[in-house]
Formats: structure tokens, C-alpha cells, sequence
């Protein structure tokens, strides 16, 4: 079950200058910055009411978000979805028909299983689906 849009995320060529902007400018706290290994990728979390904003910024010069500014700029990257059970979402939406770029969950940030669909099956943008998994008490946020 899908519960809310659990994050916009942005691709940005320099993820501490736009985090700036986000707390000096806007005046936003609480952000979290972690490395993504499995993503080649350094994210910063915004929180904005019962959401969030994911600035990603690539590790590599050659990955995925470098080549994804590169061919088209800083900007909209994905919309994460926050769901219940993500392999049974991935597996449900396989059912219906629909590309997914992955068959089962991959690890995301903080401690989170994602997945992801096609944006061809989405008019054109990547959808995430995150299930944030409990930590010692907490849902991981």
C-alpha cells in the first residue's frame, strides 16, 4: 500500500552549495547527509512538513547522476512514494504490466529498501518506492 509522497528528489552538481540554500534561505533544519554507496551518490535530506526533499549529488564522474545533469541539467530527478511492503509493490505492479528497473529491493539511504520504476510506465518521470524499515524503535527517520 502506497502511504504518502515520501520525498521529491533533485539532482544537483554541488550538494553541500544547495543544502545552503535550504537552511540558510529558506530556513529548513533538520537535514540529514549520508553517503549511498549503492548509488554511487551523496544525498542530503530536507524535511518540509510530513515530507522531504532529496538533493543528490554523484560520487563519480561517470554515474548515474552525473551522466542524468550532464545530458539534462540540475533538477528533478524522481518522486519517492512511501510504501508498506516494496517487493510485494514491485511484484504487483510486474503483474499489471508495468516496467520496473528493479525485481526486487535494492539498499537505500538510511537503512531503507527502494525500488524503482520506469519512468516510460510513469509519463516520463523515475518513480522510487521506499519502505523505511523500524530501527530500534523509530521507522528509520
Amino acid at each position: 500500500m502506497i502511504s504518502k509522497i515520501d520525498h521529491i528528489g533533485i539532482a544537483v552538481k554541488d550538494l553541500e552549495a544547495r543544502l545552503g540554500v535550504y537552511r540558510d534561505a529558506f530556513g529548513l533544519a533538520g537535514i540529514h547527509v549520508e553517503d549511498v554507496p549503492t548509488e554511487n551518490a551523496r544525498v542530503g535530506f530536507v524535511p518540509v512538513g510530513d515530507s522531504e526533499i532529496e538533493l543528490l549529488e554523484s560520487t563519480t564522474p561517470d554515474g548515474v547522476l552525473a551522466r542524468f545533469i550532464e545530458k539534462r541539467g540540475e533538477g528533478l530527478h524522481h518522486i519517492a512514494l512511501a510504501v508498506d511492503d516494496c517487493q510485494t509493490m514491485l511484484d504487483r505492479l510486474r503483474s499489471a504490466g508495468v516496467r520496473t528497473l528493479d525485481e526486487t529491493p535494492r539498499a537505500g539511504a538510511r537503512g531503507s529498501k527502494v525500488g524503482f520504476v520506469h519512468p516510460s510506465a510513469t509519463g516520463g518521470v523515475l518513480i522510487e518506492l521506499v519502505q523505511h524499515l523500524k530501527q530500534e524503535g523509530k521507522d528509520g527517520r
